[in-house]
């Protein structure tokens, strides 16, 4: 049965959506099936894989207000993952669903079908808590959570984790923190340094050794549709996020 991992962070601007593509890349790479579900309605995901918003037959939306399911709205990318694709209609789904009994479960029922076919599936999940963020953290087995390393993205990082305690003792008892991923990071700034101690102390082998760096082909992989690995394999953030997939996968044998 494939692992479901949510990329999760309440604050915006930290790395989640390149997270997601370039992780579900440098996993496929290495020979692992990989589904990345867009589950933020500002569908970057879906843009950042190489599909345009109008473009899909369908979209996390219709799975979530059962008009379909995962595999019919499924399409494959050229950086060899497969996708379910998000719009701006999924901002309607936070209001459909406001009144609906087992709200909180409907991605997980969506994702129970196809678990098996994956090795692992990524929800890259809006910049808020909402309805939509709840569905991803219930239906996760785990949280990988992208941070700058700044002073404002500690006090974040307790709000989530505080969140993801809760979802554990009432929705999801197996969710657990995977780990946290040191996003943008410029070794020269001194606070940048020393957050990443601090976040090294509180969570020990939670932090992963792999960090992120500031780099400008990621940046400019999603406006051509790319993975940054379908970009510029050659750049540090590739390399990066290759080096992430594969201690990912050593985390996971070993476990």
């Amino acid at each position: 049965m494939g692992k479901v991992i949510a990329v999760a962070n309440q604050k915006g601007g930290v790395g989640k959506t390149t997270t997601g593509i370039n992780l579900a890349a440098s996993l496929a790479r290495s020979k692992r099936r990989v589904l990345l579900v867009d589950i933020d309605p500002q569908g970057n995901a879906t843009v950042g894989s190489g599909l345009g918003k109008t473009e899909a037959a369908g979209t996390i939306y219709e799975v979530l207000i059962g008009g379909s399911d995962v595999p019919a709205t499924t399409v494959s990318t050229e950086a060899g993952y497969d996708l379910v694709p998000a719009n701006g209609n999924l901002a309607g789904a936070q209001v459909e669903l406001i009144d609906e009994i087992g709200r909180e479960l409907k991605l997980r029922m969506a994702l129970n079908a196809v678990r098996d076919e994956y090795d692992y599936v990524l929800i890259d999940c809006p910049p808020a808590l909402n309805v939509l963020t709840i569905n991803a953290l219930v239906a996760a087995d785990a949280v990988i959570i992208p941070m700058q390393c700044e002073y404002f993205a500690l006090e974040g990082l307790t709000a989530l984790v505080t969140t993801i305690k809760k979802i554990r003792e009432t929705l999801n008892p197996r969710l657990r923190i995977e780990g946290l991923l040191r996003t943008m990071f410029d070794g020269r700034n001194t606070l940048a340094n020393e957050v990443s101690e601090q976040l090294q102390q509180h969570f020990g082998d939670k932090v992963y050794r792999t960090i992120i760096p500031r780099n400008v082909r990621l940046a400019e992989a999603p406006g051509y549709g790319k993975s940054v690995l379908s970009y510029d394999v050659g750049s540090k953030g590739a390399q990066a996020y290759l080096a992430l997939a594969g201690e990912i996968i050593r985390r996971d044998e070993a476990a």
